[in-house]
C-alpha cells in the first residue's frame, strides 16, 4: 500500500507521431470532452460555483465525478481542462460586464469588433 493508492487515475497518455509530436485528438474524442465538460459546468452552475480553479475544494466536493469525467475525457497534452476552466471565468465576468452596461443605458454601436472581413472598407 503506497502514499498514492487512493489517487485519481491519470489520463491517457497523448498519442505520439512518428515524429514524435503528439497527435491532436480526433472529432469523437473532442465530442466526448466537451460533453464531459458541459456535464461538469451544469453541475457547478447547480452548486452556484464559477471558478472551479479558485473554488477548488467546493467543486471537488459538489461535483467530484463530473470533475474526473471532465479531466478523463480532454486532451492533458493540449491544456484543455484549464482552458475550458478559465474560459467559463472570462465568459461570465464579459456577461456580468455586458449586463451592467445595459442597465447603465449603453446601447449597442453597429458595426464589427476587429479586422474588417473580405471586401469590407477599414
Amino acid at each position: 500500500m503506497g502514499f498514492f493508492s487512493s489517487s485519481a487515475p491519470s489520463p491517457p497518455a497523448p498519442r505520439i507521431s512518428a515524429d514524435g509530436a503528439p497527435i491532436a485528438p480526433g472529432r469523437s474524442e473532442r465530442a466526448k470532452c466537451w460533453e464531459a465538460r458541459d456535464a461538469y459546468f451544469e453541475c457547478l452552475d447547480k452548486n452556484s460555483i464559477v471558478d472551479s480553479i479558485t473554488d477548488k475544494d467546493k467543486a471537488a466536493k459538489a461535483c467530484s465525478a463530473e470533475g474526473r469525467g471532465f479531466e478523463a475525457n480532454c486532451a492533458s497534452s493540449w491544456h484543455q481542462v484549464t482552458y475550458f476552466k478559465k474560459r467559463r471565468v472570462m465568459e461570465y465576468q464579459r456577461n456580468k460586464t455586458l449586463e451592467k452596461l445595459k442597465a447603465e443605458g449603453a446601447q449597442e454601436m453597429p458595426g464589427q469588433i476587429g479586422p474588417p472581413g473580405p471586401g469590407q472598407r477599414p
